[in-house]
């Protein structure tokens, strides 16, 4: 029997939640760089979603690597995490998806699939989409943020749905499942800006600096 926790006006049996965190990317729009090590703070942004994740308690961690996984894993290594090699990340995001879905090995409640580069998410920010995820309408098994009507990430499902992504093809990813089951899909409504915020290009980068005042920067390894 899970723990009971109090919050948002009611109880709530404790979830058991996997993480899926995708790091497998090219960076093919920011000169083929690991975008997942631009350092904020002087932090690692797929260290700083480790840290987040744990703060949140989330239960098991799968990280997907890809290309520069060279790079990424002896900055993940240490974290209590399964790392998995996507052997095809040019196939896309679901390859990577179906792959970290697949090496969860916990008997979980639900799914955390959560994107490397978003430099702004907390534990707070997690908390908040586990807590959304509880107190979801009866009949929906998928919750997404939404800031001020823009999809964010990341996205939060149950078992039940990641048992029916994996039973499905190749190409059946989350953002495929809802598509095809939108009843089922719950838009989790914030001004919280921060699930909107990752990186992609150069100019992402100088806009992150203009809109927050930090600076991302590129670890010495990835610069040299």
């Amino acid at each position: 029997m899970g723990c009971i926790l109090k919050g948002g006006g009611g109880l709530h049996s404790r979830l058991l939640v996997g993480a899926v965190l995708l790091a497998a990317g090219a960076g093919s729009r920011i000169g083929h760089r690991p975008k997942s090590l631009l350092e904020l703070g002087g932090v690692p942004l797929i260290r700083r979603q480790l840290i987040a994740l744990s703060g949140a308690g989330v239960d098991e961690v799968v990280v997907v690597l890809g290309h520069h996984a060279e790079l990424i894993e002896p900055v993940v290594q240490t974290f209590p995490v399964t790392l998995v090699r996507n052997p095809q990340p040019d196939d896309g995001q679901v390859s990577s998806q179906r792959l970290g879905l697949a090496a969860l090995t916990g008997k979980l409640d639900a799914v955390i699939v959560a994107l490397a580069d978003q430099p702004l998410l907390n534990a707070q920010d997690y908390t908040a989409l586990i807590g959304a995820f509880k107190k979801r309408p009866a009949g929906t098994e998928v919750v997404v943020p939404h800031v001020h009507g823009e999809r964010g990430n990341p996205v939060m499902f149950t078992a039940e749905v990641r048992e029916q992504i994996l039973a499905g093809q190749a190409n059946v990813g989350c953002r495929q499942w809802q598509a095809a089951n939108a009843p089922a899909v719950h838009a989790f409504e914030t001004d919280n800006r921060r699930y909107k915020v990752d990186i992609d290009t150069p100019d992402d980068l100088a806009a992150f600096e203009r809109d927050t005042g930090h600076v991302l920067r590129w670890p010495a390894a990835v610069v040299a």
